[in-house]
């Protein structure tokens, strides 16, 4: 797309922040693409493409074969222990601070947004920021969880000797009832969503923009590839998050000084 479309795009969508007062946003794993970490399906690149995730990545096989849970997992958390947020981020965290944004919910684990300095966050899948022992509950932070790997490659509790699980949610849990409720109550008085780079499949938090709009709200989507919710979109943006919304922001920049 051309400059001239993108900032057209642009332009509508700060036209539709403007007339709306309870703003959220619900955000996948394409925000943090440019920030180097995979999203699941893109064909060649998803974190999927050559793993069944429910092979490695349900509370099953955690128990059955930690091992083999860790062998996937570990790098993947190695990796994300350096990753910094990115525009997309930023900005988000920008709009919340000059009060255009109540609230993000994220589907991502990842982190980032909290870096980036968002206040109200509801992580709906969990955190890699702490992993916590299924025995006694002990708890660590990401970075101090490399230390309790044993020598068959197990993160195992110091002080029970318990299996330790990232406390991010695998397939076969439960979402965390809290964050579901909470993110439920946003999108339900929300005039206004933001759904930026998820392709709102997964459920529940792709139900999320439903609600919104069942209670007479509007929606934006900012994702690169198609959505179901694409023909409800009031603004439908194809183009990088990592560029649209720090141009939003600034397209923004008198009236958020003035919110």
């Amino acid at each position: 797309m051309t400059a001239e479309t993108v900032a057209e795009g642009v332009g509508r969508l700060a036209d539709l922040v403007r007339s709306s007062q309870r703003i959220v946003a619900l955000t996948g794993a394409g925000i943090s693409v440019p920030s180097g970490i995979p999203d699941f399906r893109t064909p060649g690149e998803g974190m999927w493409e050559e793993v069944d995730p429910m092979k490695v990545a349900n509370i099953e096989a955690f128990h059955r074969d930690t091992r083999a849970f860790w062998d996937f997992y570990r790098p993947r958390f190695d990796m994300l222990s350096d990753k910094l947020p990115n525009a997309a981020h930023l900005a988000l965290a920008a709009l919340e601070r000059a009060g255009r944004l109540d609230a993000v919910i994220t589907q991502n684990i990842d982190r980032l947004h909290r870096s980036a300095g968002t206040r109200e966050l509801i992580e709906v899948h969990g955190s890699v920021d702490t992993s916590s022992c299924t025995t006694c509950g002990a708890s660590w932070p990401l970075e101090q969880v490399e230390g309790l790997f044993d020598d068959e490659g197990i993160a195992v509790c110091s002080g029970c000797m318990g299996k330790v699980k990232p406390d991010v949610v695998l397939f076969g849990e439960m979402l965390p009832v809290a964050a579901i409720q909470r993110a439920r109550e946003l999108a339900e008085s929300a005039d206004l969503m933001l759904c930026v780079g998820s392709s709102l499949e997964v459920f529940p938090a792709a139900g999320l923009p439903e609600l919104t709009l069942a209670n007479g709200g509007s929606i934006a989507v900012l994702t690169i590839g198609p959505t179901p919710y694409d023909g409800d979109a009031h603004v439908r943006l194809h183009d990088d998050v990592a560029e649209v919304l720090p141009a939003l922001v600034e397209a923004l920049g008198a009236s958020a000084e003035a919110a």
